[in-house]
């Protein structure tokens, strides 16, 4: 079975690569013009839904439930594609939002952003061999990754919505 994985092996990393960079070279990027300010509350519900959905993917396979299990990352799969595309295209348009706490929370928020950042970089290979694996039919190998998978995403999803809810009372 491990042959399957083999031919998605070079494609993620090289998608676990360019697509940090792409989001990061993106970043310097400004197209005056368009007005993308009403995305953040959309993408950050997407990053909640997502968290619930895999909380309701692991009970699901749990539970015995592979179909659900499978239609559910497939969901959230393509809800982190949406969030992405979405972010990058807010990020593109609007000025920079600045953080405007202060004190112990300023510190929270700094620490909740700079893990959500690097754990988000880091989960993309983990979702995408964890998914390849099952895709190949390499259920334990699957399993053993989905182990840390699981609880990045999460991490991922749910401190989207927290940074959302504490710099969004800074929105221009």
């Amino acid at each position: 079975m491990q042959k399957k994985t083999e031919p998605y092996k070079k494609l993620i990393v090289v998608l676990s690569v360019v697509i940090p960079i792409a989001v990061a070279a993106l970043f310097g990027v400004k197209i005056p013009g368009y007005d993308f300010s009403f995305l953040p509350p959309i993408y950050a519900t997407i990053n909640g839904v997502t968290a619930v959905l895999l909380v309701v993917s692991y009970i699901s396979i749990k539970n015995g439930n592979r179909a659900r299990h499978e239609l559910v990352n497939k969901i959230c799969l393509l809800l982190s594609g949406l969030f992405l595309v979405m972010y990058v295209l807010y990020h593109i348009t609007s000025e920079t939002t600045t953080y405007g706490g202060v004190g112990f929370i300023r510190y929270l928020y700094f620490f909740i952003l700079v893990t959500h950042i690097i754990l988000s970089i880091t989960v993309i290979p983990f979702v995408l061999f964890t998914f390849s694996r099952a895709l190949a039919g390499n259920f334990e190998r699957h399993k053993r990754l989905a182990k840390f998978t699981f609880p990045l995403w999460l991490y991922v999803a749910v401190t989207g919505v927290v940074v959302y809810l504490m710099i969004s009372p800074y929105y221009k």
